[in-house]
């Protein structure tokens, strides 16, 4: 033996002299020899062709195995095997790469595989595999470091560890190993062991072991890919089945984590499943039992709350072990902690991976948020629930009740019957005989006070109203219902300073002289004149005193639920919540296309009474006012705007804005004392802000300068006011009584500012140089 080493280290050493001997020495007779040939048809420069095509043959052989078989380990031992025979290695093994809890770690797959090795012999099963960190031993510092080493000794290697040597008694010389990547990930790492002809593995035996792992690369690569495809297709699946299963059970937590569990389990890759859910203050645990009901195993009879241990004792009658554990917390998205999902044993005996827990992650943070998804279902339930008798209360206190009925539909005192037992035409002759008449209280005239009418006068006058436009009987609504809805609406008004049923009542009857004495009636249908009318009515009730930007600062849910013109959004909603009520529905026998028109108006009209929209709609109603001028023929202009719904709506917003501060337009008795309780209920907001706020009021609201109240008037009719009724005047010169009384009425308020300022001085100039002013 020693001999022989000897000739091939000088063999080695003298490559010219070994290529001349071997020429010399290669005679054709022991060509057809070992060829097996005559001597006639050996040729010495196939020689060389032979043996590249003898190399192909066995790539290609490679290559075909790999397209066939599906089986990686096959594929990869062939290659192996070819490895150990061709650089003279004892044995080579194959580390897969994975993640686990976040760390690294190599284990075996192929191990000991040798010349003469059998494929079942060196594929380590799970049970067995041996694991290693990537901070230990030559292969761990492979994968680490992800360059290939040539150790000629391992005792020269600080990062040699004999832990394998010691666990099967071999003894490791020199190692040839390479990471096998794909792009920049680790996917592998091939080793061999122990040159058997040499005291190390050469530079030449390194260039073959690589250029046949990129082979085995190819290989790897393939199944890596396929195994992350199956992993992301496995997600998807375990995803669009969860949802599928949890959108099906939205009531009980339970039989929907136990629906998506079970639909799931083929692509979970596990045994078994279990779940714990933290319900509140107690504690809920259940198992699988969807595998058991449905016959697929037997019932489970091991312990409820497993310790985690992995041993070899059967936890029940089935034999079933716990071999390795996967186990995550569901988590909502609140990120607080509902629940914990474990997983019992991957099918393919391996331990879970990195794959593996991004699907249960993925997995369990589904049914995490589908724990609130239920949740808010629940609470969805209970909010509903709770809101239907809120609103029960809020009618039973607004809706108009069968004594207060008496006081405008007398049908006990006429005929000693309940309105449920009249019929129509007596409910006419009542209310011929009890509603005022047009008359009485001149609800055709722009200068209307309800100074001297008593609120259950103002129901009744309102009342008159919808006879006088003809929509009564034209939309066929119910008399007792138009008494019972009127009536309500001024119980839905608050107790307040200014925003109560008589403001309310004003803009009724302002829209309703508009129409009317204004003569803007020609432009709108029956059925929209009633819905403006009704809107004026509604447009504030339930107001509660304070300004949109009030319940924006102090956090209101009315501000919360609406975006943008709060109240008005609100007085909106309560409008319908009231018509919602059959008793109240004056719309009831309205088609469902008019139904809709009068619900939309009244969206228009009652959002038109913010400001601020106003300010946005002014410019293109002065383009309206100043068209109508164009037209000479009066019909042709009346006709052109009754078709045209755009500009019909534009009008209308102004017309909503024009009733709404119709106040500045009455006679200065009624303007001077409205103005006052006004102020008074700004000065309440104002003292609002200072306490509970902590803010420092704007003037308007501001108690301490009431003195400023003739000056803020003046300010508010010169921006605000003036416009729309100059130019509702010129639009329509029947109008003009309005104008008048605003410009009436900002005079007076110009002396009263005037007188004010005079005092202020006077005041001043007695105090000296030295002022203190509260404003």
């Amino acid at each position: 033996c020693g001999k022989i080493n000897d000739v091939e280290k000088f063999l080695d050493g003298n490559p010219a002299f070994a290529q001349g001997y071997f020429n010399k020495k290669l005679t054709p007779g022991a060509l057809s020899v070992m060829a097996g040939i005559s001597e006639s048809k050996v040729d010495f420069g196939m020689l060389q062709e032979l043996g590249q095509i003898e190399e192909g043959q066995i790539l290609f052989d490679l290559i075909k195995e790999m397209q066939e078989n599906v089986n990686m380990e096959k594929v990869v031992f062939k290659i192996l095997k070819r490895i150990v025979a061709l650089i003279q290695a004892d044995r080579c093994s194959l580390f897969m790469y994975r993640e686990r809890n976040g760390i690294a770690e190599l284990a075996t797959r192929l191990f000991n595989i040798t010349t003469e090795s059998e494929l079942d012999d060196c594929v380590v099963h799970p049970d067995h595999e041996i694991v290693f960190p990537l901070d230990l031993g030559v292969v761990g510092n492979v994968a680490q470091t992800k360059k290939h080493v040539n150790l000629k000794d391992v005792n020269e290697s600080s990062h040699f560890s004999s832990f394998v040597d010691d666990l099967t008694e071999y003894k490791t010389r020199n190692i040839l190993a390479s990471p096998i990547m794909n792009g920049e990930d680790v996917v592998a790492v091939i080793m061999a062991l122990n040159k058997t002809t040499g005291p190390h593995f050469t530079t030449e035996d390194e260039d073959l072991f690589l250029k046949y792992l990129r082979i085995a690369t190819l290989n790897l690569k393939i199944y890596q890919l396929n195994y992350l495809y199956n992993c992301e297709t496995r997600k998807g699946q375990v995803l669009l089945w969860s949802a599928n299963k949890v959108f099906e059970e939205l009531t009980d937590i339970e039989r929907q984590f136990h629906k998506a569990l079970y639909t799931v389990r083929a692509y979970l890759n596990c045994d078994r499943y279990s779940v714990g859910l933290l319900d509140m203050t107690k504690e809920k645990e259940f198992f699988d039992i969807w595998p058991v009901l449905m016959g697929d195993q037997p019932p489970y009879s091991g312990p409820l709350t497993p310790d985690g241990r992995v041993g070899s004792e059967p936890l029940d009658d089935s034999g079933w072990t716990i071999k390795n554990v996967l186990s995550m917390p569901i988590v909502n998205m609140t990120e607080d902690i509902v629940g914990v999902a474990t997983f019992y044993n991957r099918k393919d005996g391996k331990p879970f991976d990195q794959q593996d827990e991004e699907l249960m992650e993925a997995m369990t943070n589904f049914l995490g948020w589908s724990h609130l998804n239920t949740d808010t279902y629940d609470r969805m339930k209970m909010i509903e629930n709770r809101k239907d008798i809120a609103q029960d209360m809020v009618l039973y206190h607004v809706k108009c009740r069968d004594d207060e009925i008496q006081n405008i539909l007398k049908t006990r005192q006429y005929f000693n019957r309940e309105p449920c037992d009249c019929e129509e035409e007596e409910f006419l002759q009542i209310l011929k005989k009890e509603l005022p008449g047009p008359k009485k209280f001149e609800i055709y005239e722009f200068g209307f006070s309800d100074f001297d009418c008593t609120e259950l006068e103002l129901v009744m006058c309102a009342i008159q109203m919808f006879y006088e436009v003809g929509v009564v009987k034209k939309f066929q609504v119910p008399q007792e219902v138009l008494v019972r809805f009127m009536y309500s609406i001024s119980k839905g008004y608050r107790k307040m300073p200014y925003h109560n049923w008589r403001h309310g009542f004003n803009v009724g009857q302002t829209m309703f002289t508009l129409l009317t004495t204004g003569n803007m009636k020609r432009y709108y249908t029956d059925l929209e004149v009633m819905a403006m009318i009704t809107s004026a009515f509604l447009h504030d009730i339930d107001h509660r005193g304070t300004n949109n930007l009030y319940q924006v600062k102090s956090g209101n849910p009315l501000a919360k639920l609406h975006g943008s013109s709060v109240l008005e959004r609100h007085h909106l909603e309560f409008s319908k919540f009231l018509l919602a009520d059959e008793s109240l529905n004056i719309y009831q026998n309205l088609n469902r296309r008019q139904n809709e028109h009068a619900i939309h108006l009244m969206d228009i009209a009652i959002i038109a009474t913010d400001l601020q929209l106003y300010f946005k709609k002014r410019t293109m109603f002065q383009k309206i006012v100043d068209l109508s001028k164009t037209y000479e023929d009066e019909k042709k202009w009346v006709d052109w705007m009754s078709l045209e719904t755009t500009r019909k709506e534009i009008v209308l917003a102004m017309m909503m804005t024009a009733c709404d501060l119709s106040a500045l337009t009455k006679p200065w008795e009624v303007q001077s004392k409205v103005a006052l309780s006004e102020a008074a209920e700004f000065w309440v907001q104002g003292d609002l802000e200072r306490e509970v706020l902590e803010n420092q009021p704007i003037t308007m609201m501001d108690r301490n300068c009431a003195g400023e109240l003739p000056k803020l008037q003046c300010g508010f009719i010169d921006f605000v006011c003036t416009f729309v009724y100059k130019e509702l005047s010129r639009f329509h010169p029947a109008i003009q009584p309005m104008y008048d009384g605003m410009l009436n009425n900002r005079k007076e308020w110009k002396a009263k500012q005037e007188e004010y300022e005079a005092q202020q001085a006077i005041l001043k100039a007695q105090s000296g140089s030295k002022t203190c002013s509260v404003c």
